[in-house]
Parts: C-alpha cells; sequence; structure tokens
C-alpha cells in the first residue's frame, strides 16, 4: 500500500496516513470488509512507528470507517451506501498489489449504475433536452459520403474546422483566441488531467475553493499535489485568504469554476476575478478557469470569463460542450497560448493520438450552424426545472434548512442542521429511490460538511417535485427524531 507522507509537513504523520486510508475508503477502493495491513507491518513499510499507525487507526475508529477488535486486527466498516461486489470468486489477494490513487469520489459518486427512480446526484441534463437525434442524422450523412473519417487519425490538436468554429463561438464570448491556441480533449476532466500531468507534481501548491468539483480533486491529489482549499462566500472564492497563503505557500497553480460554481452555484465577481489574475501574474502561476455552465444563465449574462482579461498566459481555460449538447460524445476544448499550449498538445499525443475524428466531424454542423439556438431553448427549460426545484424546496424543506439560489449551472446547494446525520440520510434516501452528492466529496481531505447538492437538470418536472418533497419529509423525520432525543429526560 503507498501512501505519500511528507515528513517536514505541519500534519502530524498519523493524521497523513488516516487521511489517505479514509480517502481510499470513502472512494470505495478499499471495500468493506477489507483488513489493512497490521501494525507492525504499516510501520515497517512506511518506516513510521508502531504507534504512529495505532494513532491512525484509532484516528479511523473515531470517523466509523474501520473497526478494530484486539488480536483480529481492523477492518473496513460498512459503507453508507450499498455498493456492488464481486460473485464468490476470492479475490482478496488483489489488495497486495500497490496503486497510487490517493481518492476516486468521482468514479463512485457518479457511478452509472446508481439506479435510481430521483436522480439527483449526478450533473447531468435530461437527455430528452439534448439534440441527440440531430447529432445523429449529421453522424449517419457524415459516414455515409465520407468514410475517410473512420480511416485516417486526427491531429493531435484537434480537427482544424471543428477549433475554427470553437475560435468563433469564444470570441463571440468576449475570449480573444485563433484556433492554433485551442486543444481538443475528450471532456473536460480529460483537459483538467493535461494540465496536471503537464504542470503539477509532488509537493506542488494547487489552489482551489472549497467545496469544489470532485473530479479536478481526484485529479491534483493524484498527482501528489498539495491541496488548499479557500473558503468561498456569496461572491466567490475569497481572494483575501487566498492572497495571504500564497505568502506562505507560493502556488504552482489555481483551479476555479467562476462562473456558476459546481457545486455551489455561485459566480464569482468581476473585482474578484481581476484579482485572481493579478495573484496569478505575481507569483507566475498558472489559473485553471474550468467553465461548464456559463451558457446556462436564467436571468442576466454573466462577468466575462478570467480568460478573457489574461493578456500573458497565465490562464489555461476549459470549456466544455459535453454536459450541454452531447455527453456520450466526450467533447471540449483548452485554451492557452505560448508553450504552455505546447507542452499540453504533447502531453494529449501521449495520451490517446488525438480524439476520435469521428465524433468531431459528427459535431461540427450541430456547433458551427445550431449551438445558439439550443442555448436559448435549453435555458428556458432549465430555468423551469430551477424555478420548479426552489419552490418546491421552499414549501416543503424544514425551516432549519436553507440554500443557495443559483443564477445558473444544474446544481443547488443545500446547508443541512449539523444533527442531521448525512450517511443515514443517504441510506433513507436510497431506500425511497433518491440519490443526491454529499458535500463532504467536493473537499480535499473528505472533511464533514453539513451540504448536499441537488442537480434539478436531470429529471422532468413532476419528478422533480415529486422526489424533492420525499427528501423534504425526510429530513424533517430525521429533525423531529433527534428534537424528541435531545428532549428525552435522563432516567
Amino acid at each position: 500500500m503507498h501512501i505519500d507522507l511528507s515528513r517536514n509537513s505541519s500534519v502530524k504523520l498519523y493524521l497523513q496516513i488516516a487521511k489517505t486510508l479514509a480517502d481510499r475508503i470513502q472512494s470505495g477502493l478499499l471495500p468493506q470488509g477489507t483488513k489493512l495491513p497490521s501494525v507492525r507491518h504499516l510501520s515497517s513499510l512506511l518506516a513510521v512507528s508502531p504507534v504512529t499507525v495505532s494513532k491512525a487507526y484509532a484516528e479511523l475508529e473515531s470517523m466509523n470507517l474501520v473497526t478494530c477488535t484486539q488480536g483480529k486486527g481492523c477492518y473496513v466498516a460498512e459503507p453508507s451506501i450499498p455498493v456492488h461486489r464481486e460473485g464468490k470468486q476470492d479475490l482478496s489477494w488483489q489488495m497486495s498489489l500497490i496503486d497510487y490513487l490517493p481518492r476516486a469520489q468521482l468514479w463512485r459518486n457518479f457511478n452509472h449504475s446508481r439506479r435510481a427512480a430521483y436522480s439527483f446526484h449526478i450533473a447531468a441534463i435530461q437527455p430528452e433536452l439534448l439534440p441527440t437525434r440531430e447529432i445523429i442524422a449529421d453522424t449517419q450523412r457524415l459516414s455515409s459520403v465520407n468514410s475517410d473519417v473512420l480511416a485516417a487519425y486526427g491531429a493531435f490538436e484537434g480537427d482544424s474546422e471543428l477549433r475554427e468554429v470553437f475560435a468563433d463561438h469564444l470570441n463571440e464570448r468576449g475570449i480573444p483566441i485563433v484556433a492554433e491556441q485551442l486543444l481538443v480533449t475528450s471532456g473536460a476532466q480529460q483537459g483538467i488531467d493535461l494540465v496536471a500531468r503537464t504542470f503539477v507534481g509532488p509537493g506542488d501548491v494547487v489552489y482551489m475553493e472549497a467545496p469544489t468539483y470532485t473530479g479536478a480533486i481526484d485529479v491534483f491529489t493524484s498527482r501528489g499535489a498539495k491541496v488548499i482549499m479557500i473558503p468561498m462566500d456569496e461572491e466567490g472564492m475569497r481572494t483575501d485568504i487566498l492572497t495571504r497563503l500564497c505568502d506562505t505557500h507560493p502556488p504552482k497553480l489555481i483551479y476555479t469554476i467562476p462562473t456558476f460554481h459546481n457545486p455551489t452555484g455561485i459566480t464569482l465577481t468581476m473585482t474578484r476575478r481581476t484579482q485572481l489574475l493579478d495573484l496569478a501574474q505575481s507569483y507566475h502561476c498558472l489559473i485553471v478557469e474550468d467553465d461548464p455552465f456559463s451558457d446556462l444563465y436564467y436571468k442576466t449574462k454573466p462577468p466575462l470569463s478570467i480568460k478573457a482579461h489574461d493578456q500573458s498566459g497565465h490562464v489555461v481555460y476549459i470549456k466544455s460542450f459535453s454536459k450541454t449538447v452531447a455527453p456520450g460524445c466526450r467533447i471540449a476544448c483548452v485554451a492557452a497560448t505560448g508553450s504552455v499550449m505546447d507542452r499540453l498538445v504533447a502531453a494529449k499525443s501521449t495520451t490517446d493520438l488525438g480524439s476520435p475524428l469521428l465524433t468531431q466531424k459528427a459535431l461540427l454542423p450541430f456547433i458551427r450552424n445550431r449551438l445558439d439556438q439550443h442555448f436559448v431553448t435549453l435555458r428556458e427549460q432549465l430555468r423551469d426545472r430551477l424555478t420548479v426545484a426552489l419552490n418546491t424546496l421552499h414549501r416543503y424543506a424544514p425551516p432549519e434548512v436553507t440554500w443557495y439560489a443559483p443564477e445558473g449551472g444544474l446544481n443547488v446547494w443545500i446547508k443541512l442542521p449539523s444533527i442531521v446525520d448525512i450517511p443515514e440520510l443517504e441510506r433513507m434516501a436510497d431506500r425511497e429511490g433518491i440519490s443526491f452528492l454529499p458535500g463532504t466529496v467536493c473537499y480535499a481531505g473528505g472533511m464533514d460538511s453539513s451540504h448536499i447538492r441537488i442537480s434539478f437538470s436531470y429529471a422532468d418536472k413532476e419528478t422533480l417535485k415529486s422526489g424533492l418533497r420525499k427528501l423534504c419529509s425526510l429530513l424533517g423525520e430525521i429533525l423531529d427524531h433527534s428534537i424528541i432525543v435531545e428532549r428525552k429526560p435522563i432516567l
């Protein structure tokens, strides 16, 4: 079992060990019932004292992640959500294989095998709202008249025509860019991964909002980065806190979702966008601006992107078209300049030799001719669903429950009273066919969170209303029970 330990860190060694194991357990990489290495074995493997390992296991036990019995050892406890297990094969030997995955929350919490009648855990758009049939028709026309798209590799950078169309799209949104400064990737997730694999190594400092997108945390922690999370308020990332921390921990990279942030829905103000760019210029670091949702505004257009004001190549801008057009096609573009782009293209070439040409050519007609009208219609449909979600919460949620009402994006970030046991709520919701995203997975280190994320975009309006009413009812039951327990006299 590989665990990176920083012996010069202010974080005690036993807490570093506990954090790594906690991430693996909560990700499902260490399944229920797995026996952890003995204290003696792990202390020898990590070159620490047995007392340090014992304290780490005690910390995990206090988090209800493991159960330890004298003479029998420590075992991973039952997860909050039941997960599928292999058949009766004995695969226990596989635990002896060393891996380098510190966590994998994206895999576990966005698993499409989680079939729920009310799927609120996944930030995706209801398939009926997407132009699937049009894209299929374009694909059929393309393959019937141009079979070469199946018989040739595409350019590592991406199809030149598609990059021209992407450049036009970004220029219309205030980002001065040319096709040569764009790289087509297989979704935004690959774009984030390429940046991390190219520019982030063990010990490099990466700043992120607290909370943030689970998949980005997975990527940067897998590189061995020192992830520092910056609190948010109604104006977005607290740049005042970030500025103070940068003096002590100079950044290699700042990752941000400034527009309709995932999971909170908050939009970073123009003032703070400017401050963030000033910081990057001062410390000669990169900003990774992840922008999946800026076209999904329901009131007024959001501020211009940080990339729109970038004059010196500090911003790597990632624009996804997967969620809003065709998730199965996995298309995004990365905008960067200078040697940063050259190095990203090199990384892309060693990863997959370029994204599939057929997919790029198939999406080209739609993105060129019909994308803007699609966004107009999509905004109308999703605005209605957001209204249903907020009205249902206003009517049925217990008064102790609060939420942030976003002006765009796909999510509502809900704050629950601290007495609510979220794993217990997950178990109750699962029995009712309701899924949601627990806020804890949106923090590096799996820190406690009293929040959950609800995505309102995947269900139709009636299903959305019915599912949220059931969830509010469950919250009411938990809170009523907690009050009764608290008031129960001590005999």
